[in-house]
């Protein structure tokens, strides 16, 4: 990051320390989030340990061929915005704005089919908090969903705040709101946000679906 017309803030006095600044903080960041869904997934874990044969029963009753999909669709968009971030330091700003957009509508599919999912556990009884009445065959497969339904929830949290970052991003860079190279640390800096919301399903993929 050497370019003059780097936009330099207080105090800051060369463009590579303000970037590795705000690379920083994005890791920080990133690391308090792994930290969030760690406690989700030692939970899991423990669980599975201690009834092997009650965790596998309850995993085969979730829709292993739609967290397949979801899987795929998240996968794609992180490439798109792999090439969002590529394009973008070519200093192509509207292929990035499209690559950028592009992901963030996946991300809205990724929801979309999130929900569909959500309403057939719902209607057979499966989801913790919506489904009247339930019908868990065992408190075993009552505390698996609870802890699925947080640990996909929390996630469709986070790639609701993704696909917004994304869109906001692309609407300024096909405007020419985000200069570039001088804001290439926003686009790193989101792109990074939305590859840990794909690592984090990558993980709850197979520890929620495929443990069977």
């Amino acid at each position: 990051m050497t370019d003059r017309r780097v936009d330099l803030r207080d105090p800051y006095a060369r463009p590579h320390q303000q970037h590795s600044a705000d690379m920083m903080g994005m890791f920080v960041f990133l690391a308090s989030e792994i930290m969030l869904f760690g406690g989700l997934f030692a939970v899991i874990f423990v669980m599975r340990r201690l009834h092997p044969a009650e965790v596998v029963a309850a995993s085969m009753r979730l829709h292993l061929w739609i967290g397949g999909l979801n899987t795929l669709v998240l996968l794609t968009s992180s490439l798109m915005v792999a090439l969002a971030v590529h394009t973008a330091r070519a200093r192509r700003r509207h292929a990035a704005a499209g690559w950028s957009a592009a992901a963030a509508l996946l991300g809205i599919v990724f929801l979309a089919i999130k929900t569909y999912e959500y309403s057939i556990e719902a209607a057979r009884g499966l989801l913790p908090a919506v489904s009247v009445p339930t019908r868990f065959s065992g408190p075993v497969e009552h505390l698996f969903m609870n802890a699925y339904l947080i640990a996909t929830g929390l996630h469709a949290v986070h790639v609701t705040i993704g696909v917004l970052l994304l869109a906001w991003m692309a609407l300024r860079l096909r405007r020419g709101m985000l200069p570039l190279p001088g804001r290439i640390v926003t686009v790193e800096v989101t792109a990074l946000y939305w590859h840990l919301v794909d690592v984090i399903w990558v993980f709850l993929y197979p520890v929620l679906y495929l443990a069977r």
